[in-house]
């Protein structure tokens, strides 16, 4: 079941540009958008208290942000960030609404020992998103699928991965998830592409001998 999380903001109606902010990011706050059916309303945050919050949100996670006297169920979808100073720069939202499906994309975890790693083999999980369609009530923050019973040269699919209540999957079922491979295998696939990336190199030319 989806983990809700709580954020509080003031609407921001003057101000607006690159110069307003700055000056809320000055400020201690953080300007930030709720997209929507409706016209886009644009917010401010208390850059302290989402910051702090932030690590705790994963891409999935249905918030309940107030703004004033009105609730917005969101997904947050996009910030940006000055990694010199470690600042949040501004937040993108997507608002959801109940009793209304949503398609979005979400983590695919795996778990487990698989048996073929104990043969010698190597785990290599090729996807680690998928896209769904659910209720927000519903929204998982994460698929996960067991891989322990996975044998040396198995392959895990999309349609073998067991979904949570209310959930559709929007992708292909027969796309390989991951796989356990031989070390052998994989010694060979990695001298193939040398090779290839050898041929590719380009030839330097012979040094013309001094005379």
């Amino acid at each position: 079941m989806v983990d809700s999380k709580k954020l509080t903001a003031s609407e921001r109606t003057t101000d607006f540009g690159s110069a307003g902010s700055r000056r809320l990011l000055r400020q201690g706050f953080i300007p930030a958008v709720i997209y929507g059916k409706n016209a886009p309303v644009h917010i401010v945050l208390n850059a302290k208290e989402f910051t702090m919050k932030l690590r705790h949100f994963s891409e999935t996670a249905l918030l309940e942000i107030t703004v004033g006297k009105k609730k917005y169920e969101c997904l947050m979808k996009a910030y940006q960030e000055n990694l010199m100073k470690g600042q949040i720069k501004h937040v993108d939202f997507y608002e959801v609404t109940r009793g209304h499906l949503l398609r979005t994309k979400v983590t695919l975890t795996l778990e487990g020992n698989p048996i073929g790693t104990r043969e010698g083999g190597v785990l290599d999980q090729v996807v680690y998103e998928i896209e769904i369609e659910c209720m927000p009530k519903d929204l998982p923050q994460t698929i996960t699928a067991n891989v322990s019973g996975l044998k040396l040269n198995q392959v895990l699919h999309l349609k073998d991965i067991a979904l949570p209540l209310g959930v559709k999957l929007l992708e292909d079922v027969s796309m390989t998830v991951a796989s356990v491979k031989s070390v052998k295998e994989e010694v060979v696939a990695a001298a193939a592409v040398e090779e290839v990336v050898a041929a590719a190199a380009p030839v330097a030319p012979e040094a013309k001998a001094k005379k």
